[in-house]
């Protein structure tokens, strides 16, 4: 009777070839250099595809109106029972320049797309020790200036408010955030263009010279 012949069984691979041969292709991927470097702004293009975007600039707005106001509503209205006056004024100047420094600013830099594409949106825009000095003097400027649009709301709806005991429009949050943010944005504009303004004129010495 003719013997059944059986099949040699393959023969594996080692398996220290084997897992050999799988380290030696991830170490050639890790320690690859060619590989294009990929900003978080791209990443950010392809990922959030599909899903409903918010304009960038309608986020920083809402950003600084909602503390603004917040501050309003904490500090004038929550202290304003036990100051009056400069004292108010002083404390919620200081309230808004240190939420500006330690809160707005960060939040904004946290979220931008790439470093510094945001920092055409504040006054202030790099953080040091000393910049929160900065911001509360800039606050107080801002305040000053909000004060100042109420004093000419009202002048115009009821005439001189010096001696009057109430007012047409008074401070409230939602409003007083609008108008700090937008005189903000204003200061922030008029910064951007003197800066730009001179980044040319710049430019235009180096280029000539």
């Amino acid at each position: 009777m003719a013997k059944k012949i059986k099949n040699k069984p393959k023969e594996k691979p080692a398996a220290q070839n084997y897992y050999d041969l799988k380290v030696d292709a991830v170490e050639r991927l890790v320690n690859a250099k060619s590989a294009p470097e990929v900003s978080e702004k791209e990443i950010r293009k392809y990922t959030s595809k599909g899903k409903f975007h918010i304009p960038s600039w309608i986020k920083i707005l809402f950003i600084k109106f909602w503390f603004s106001g917040a501050i309003c509503y904490f500090f004038l209205w929550g202290m304003g029972l036990y100051l009056a006056g400069l004292d108010l004024m002083v404390v919620l100047a200081i309230a808004l320049g240190v939420s500006t420094d330690l809160m707005v600013n960060h939040l904004l830099h946290s979220f931008e797309p790439e470093k510094g594409a945001y920092d055409k949106w504040m006054m202030i825009p790099f953080r040091k020790f000393w910049t929160i000095f900065l911001n509360v003097i800039y606050a107080g400027v801002l305040l000053y200036c909000v004060i100042q649009i109420y004093v000419v709301i009202n002048t115009l709806l009821v005439g001189d408010v010096s001696g009057a005991e109430t007012v047409a429009v008074g401070v409230e949050p939602l409003l007083f955030g609008i108008f700090y943010m937008g005189t903000d944005m204003l200061f922030v504009t008029i910064k951007n263009m003197m800066v730009k303004i001179i980044k040319d004129a710049d430019a235009k010495v180096k280029k000539n010279g």
